[in-house]
């Protein structure tokens, strides 16, 4: 049950930080389907959001099946490569973002419109690291 709580927080936190609205969506319809059945039985009352439906499982962690810790590891899995690939990108293109994109609001994809509008300008390291992650048309 220890790799389940571990799998519970890594989780949450990657909810927290929304490490971007298309691996966030994966992630939660992996747990989704996963642990379908420990939603429906333990969290049908719960409010989605805020980590609240996590929480719900956190509170249930005895009684999950194998099916649905799976699902939370696999999920944790899945962020954990999210992260290291904006980890890869954001120190890859740490300059670019301060000299093209220091007065842009993070979130909603505004750094990334912000790289994309200043192509011309942005290093071959950050072009390259992009690429590497899926960011950037090859």
């Amino acid at each position: 049950m220890k790799r389940t709580m571990g799998c519970l927080m890594v989780f949450s936190l990657v909810l927290l930080f929304a490490a971007g609205a298309l691996a966030q969506e994966g992630l939660v319809r992996t747990v989704t389907e996963g642990c379908k059945t420990e939603l429906e039985t333990y969290c049908k009352n719960v409010t989605p959001g805020e980590g609240r439906v996590l929480a719900c499982l956190y509170a249930y962690e005895d009684k999950l099946s194998g099916r649905c810790e799976y699902a939370l590891y696999d999920a944790s899995v899945q962020l954990e490569r999210v992260v290291n690939a904006l980890s890869y990108v954001a120190n890859e293109c740490r300059d670019d973002l301060k000299a093209y994109c220091s007065a842009v609001k993070p979130g909603e994809g505004r750094l990334l419109d912000c790289i994309e509008k200043n192509k011309a300008k942005v290093s071959g390291r950050c072009t390259q690291a992009m690429k590497d992650v899926g960011l950037k048309k090859k």
